[in-house]
């Protein structure tokens, strides 16, 4: 009879099986272990720069605008209506020429009645020059009568002590003609001394009288000029610059009504970041880009204080002004700082700053990959930057940007 047999397992699923997870667990380490592709970057839309040893200059761009040197600005000196604008902004003016005329009643009221005073005064000089004159030769006319009554009593006096020698009058008539020559002699004394008070008197009060008279001609003279600064003059040859006034309008004295500049006579006013305006002295050399020309120029005050995160400076022109150069004209400053000597540098990145460590993409020597390396940067300029560290001569490198590649240390140039 037959005997049932048990049915036999196949194995080989099963070690197919284990043979398949293993592979998958061995592929999955060795992906794992694999660094991730480069990516890709268009050689085209990079900018390469080849590291140089030698001389770098040193430069810090500064923005700003030409301005006149020598600017006059015209104030009002006394209040006023505007009757009358005969120029605008843009003429050619003289020293003689009327920018415009203002009008004031009361100015020319207070101008009239510092003239009557004055002319008051002026009167009272005379008078009182007149008076003191005539008491003065009233006293001396006293001074010559009592002198000539005292030398009359002075001859009695001689006749009558000779007379008394010879017994022909008596001692009270010698006396008595004595006495009377002696009290005129003490009377002339003391007109004498009146006469001379009364002349030193005479200079004093009219020295406080003249001065009062200089007083209130200076007060006239002043109350005139006032009336006629009521035409304003702009005392400066020049272009007139702004004339910002309506007719009718009014002014306060000291109120801005004109600016008169020297034509020709120009200056670069410039603002520089002030991380940078540390290293800038008087003295610098400076190019002045005016959009048609460079003109040369050196640097002559530096603001003391920062406005806005900028520092202003001021740059005298050595060089003739291109055509078209004119006030307000916004040109681009280059001031030359220093220049470094058999230095390591490069052009400046488009990411990073100087004095500082940045990755920079080296090229490799395929010149087909570049590779990400630290570089420590020092000094920088407008266009270039110190290499400390990092770099050798010649080395390529990547300067355009590349922030969007700064989670990876290689890229693949095609």
């Amino acid at each position: 009879m037959d005997i049932q047999r048990a049915p036999v397992r196949k194995r080989k699923p099963f070690i197919f099986a284990a043979l398949a997870v293993v592979a998958v667990v061995v592929v999955t380490v060795a992906l794992s272990r694999l660094e991730p592709a480069a990516p890709t970057v268009e050689r085209g839309t990079l900018w390469i720069d080849t590291v140089r040893r030698g001389t770098m200059v040193r430069q810090v761009r500064a923005p700003g605008t030409l301005v006149p040197e020598h600017i006059r600005l015209v104030s009002a000196v006394t209040a006023g209506r505007v009757e009358a604008l005969p120029y605008r902004a843009g003429v050619t003016v003289n020293e003689a020429t009327v920018l415009l005329e203002l009008s004031n009643p009361d100015v020319q009221l207070q101008s009239l009645e510092a003239q009557r005073a004055l002319t008051q005064s002026q009167a009272e000089l005379v008078n009182l020059q007149t008076a003191l004159e005539t008491q003065r030769l009233t006293q001396q006319g006293v001074v010559a009568t009592v002198k000539t009554d005292y030398l009359e009593a002075k001859r009695t006096a001689t006749v009558t002590a000779a007379l008394d020698e010879r017994g022909l009058t008596t001692s009270m008539e010698r006396d008595r003609a004595r006495e009377k020559a002696e009290e005129l002699a003490s009377r002339l004394d003391i007109e004498q001394q009146r006469l001379k008070i009364i002349s030193q008197a005479i200079d004093g009060q009219l020295s406080l009288q003249r001065a009062q008279v200089g007083r209130l001609r200076a007060i006239a003279e002043f109350q005139n000029d006032r009336v006629a600064s009521m035409k304003v003059r702009a005392h400066d040859h020049g272009v007139l610059q702004d004339i910002a006034l309506e007719l009718g309008q009014w002014v306060v004295p000291g109120q801005l009504l004109a600016k008169v500049a020297q034509p020709g006579r120009l200056k670069a006013v410039l603002r520089a970041p002030e991380t940078q305006a540390k290293d800038i002295v008087v003295g610098q050399k400076v190019a002045i880009d005016t959009r048609n020309g460079i003109v040369a120029g050196h640097v002559i005050r530096l603001d003391p204080f920062a406005a806005n995160s900028t520092v202003g400076f001021e740059v005298a022109l050595d060089g003739p002004l291109p055509n078209g150069a004119r006030a307000d004209l916004s040109v681009d400053g280059t001031v030359e700082i220093d220049r470094l000597e058999k230095t390591l540098y490069m052009v400046r990145p488009a990411y990073g700053q100087p004095e500082s460590v940045v990755g920079i993409f080296r090229l490799d020597p395929d010149g087909r990959t570049a590779s990400r390396v630290n570089v420590k940067l020092g000094r920088g300029s407008v266009n270039a930057v110190e290499i400390l560290q990092g770099l050798s001569e010649n080395d390529h490198v990547i300067v355009s940007d590349m922030s969007q590649w700064d989670n990876v240390d290689k890229v693949r140039i095609r």
